[in-house]
């Protein structure tokens, strides 16, 4: 049984079948290793070559490297990718490049050093290895980069019984595709059909008849950012991509797509923490470490100018100790309402949702909503202070610090971050010592400020 409840059924990666796989990498055993890891996808194979140490990753790479193919190249993480292939012999990494697309080549090569790529190509047959030279030569993180060069096209004159008869006639298609593209005499893309439509229409049928209104072409010069905005936008499954000239150089599929959208959101998540946007737990001690002091020194000096604003008031503390008690809960509140707000701005940025157009509603809401949460704890913490210090004036200073810090969090964390972008700056990578600077100094001044006003 897996450790899930579940019936074993040979194919799932778990705990158990783990265990055994390494054993077998210890004891040399390479049958009883050909025989766990062989029913297995792809995807849990890299997971596995992820997940275990460096030492046993060699040894197993060397027992069962005849075995790996394009599929686990292109499923292993960036991070372990070259030190997997560097690992491997020379023929078994040319076989397994052949296996792939143009596209998924393009990502393996675009992340190792020069010498390697060199190694690669050079065991490509001739129209691959120009297809895959020729979308290297595309800017990085480009939709010509991101394209596959394979691409199903027909002239848009053709019928449905014309395409098909190509289609049964020709010795290659690709992996995967979705849509016929049609082209003018010039190569340039005009609209696609999909396969569905394809198989479903009579063979009389005009092509050009059944095209599909979601049709839209790339410049392979674009952003892939753009690109998956596009995607994700239009609901497409597939997009033409075309030169300057606006001809057809290839076709990005909604794997790849959706593959950048899931890169953009783990970097965002990583970034708004403060961690080098490609860390991953195979790093070593010095770059985790070097990937975060950047901005840890950052938060310390904001936490120094947040200390300045405290120490101007250090007479009004002195007087009343009450104050040091109390004012974490405020820098507290603040920070995470900041961060609620910062949150909201960034994805909205990525998404597009927040622009200059909605941006003055969208900060009057969010100020509303700090306005009331302000109140509402404002009101909750005054009658806690109240009870626990027995000064009633305490207590209003507290509330009203409260509802100041909480709207000044809700402005900041939403004002920042489109500042930030309006500079060229990415707001995930950014905001949030920022924001923290603005809710800690107005915190700890508001509410200083406030008692020493009332109180003294």
């Amino acid at each position: 049984m897996a450790d899930d409840g579940r019936e074993d059924d040979g194919t799932v990666l778990d705990a158990r079948r783990m265990a055994r796989i390494l054993d077998c990498v210890e004891g040399g055993d390479t049958p009883e290793l050909t025989r766990l890891l062989e029913p297995l996808h792809a995807a849990d194979v890299a997971d596995l070559l992820e997940q275990i140490g460096a030492e046993q990753r060699r040894k197993l790479l060397a027992m069962w490297s005849g075995e790996i193919d394009g599929d686990i190249l292109s499923e292993i993480s960036d991070s372990i990718r070259e030190e997997v292939i560097e690992s491997l012999p020379p023929d078994v990494v040319a076989e397994a490049m052949r296996d792939l697309d143009t596209d998924d080549v393009v990502d393996i090569l675009e992340d190792l050093e020069e010498p390697a790529q060199a190694a690669i190509l050079s065991t490509l047959e001739s129209a691959d290895r120009l297809a895959v030279e020729q979308a290297l030569a595309y800017p990085e993180y480009s939709a010509g980069r991101l394209m596959q060069r394979e691409v199903v096209t027909a002239p848009e004159h053709w019928t449905v019984g014309e395409m098909i008869d190509h289609l049964r006639s020709v010795d290659w298609l690709p992996d995967q595709f979705y849509h016929v593209i049609l082209v003018d005499p010039r190569i340039k893309p005009v609209s696609y059909v999909t396969l569905g439509r394809l198989l479903s229409a009579r063979r009389d049928v005009a092509l050009k008849s059944i095209v599909e209104d979601s049709f839209r072409v790339i410049e392979a010069g674009e952003p892939e950012a753009d690109v998956a905005y596009l995607f994700n936008q239009y609901h497409l499954i597939s997009c033409p991509v075309v030169d300057v000239h606006g001809r057809l150089v290839g076709v990005i599929t909604i794997d790849d797509a959706m593959n950048v959208l899931d890169e953009e959101h783990q970097e965002d998540m990583l970034r708004m923490a403060g961690v080098d946007d490609e860390a991953t737990l195979a790093d070593t001690v010095w770059e985790a470490t070097k990937g975060r002091a950047l901005w840890l020194f950052v938060n310390l000096l904001t936490a120094i100018l947040a200390s300045v604003v405290i120490s101007a008031f250090a007479e009004t503390i002195e007087q009343m100790v009450a104050l040091a008690v109390l004012m974490p809960i405020v820098a507290s509140m603040g920070g995470n309402a900041g961060t609620q707000s910062m949150t909201v701005a960034v994805r909205a940025l990525a998404t597009r949702d927040l622009t200059p157009r909605n941006a003055a509603r969208v900060i009057r809401r969010e100020v509303a909503v700090g306005a009331i949460n302000g109140a509402v704890f404002g009101l909750l913490m005054a009658l806690v202070a109240g009870v626990w210090f027995g000064v009633p004036m305490l207590a209003a200073v507290i509330g009203l610090a409260m509802v100041l810090t909480l709207v000044a969090a809700a402005f900041g964390g939403i004002a920042i971050p489109m500042a930030l972008e309006r500079a060229g700056i990415d707001p995930a990578l950014a905001s949030g010592p920022f924001v923290t600077t603005v809710t800690d100094v107005v915190g700890f001044f508001a509410f200083l400020g406030l008692a020493s006003w009332m109180l003294l």
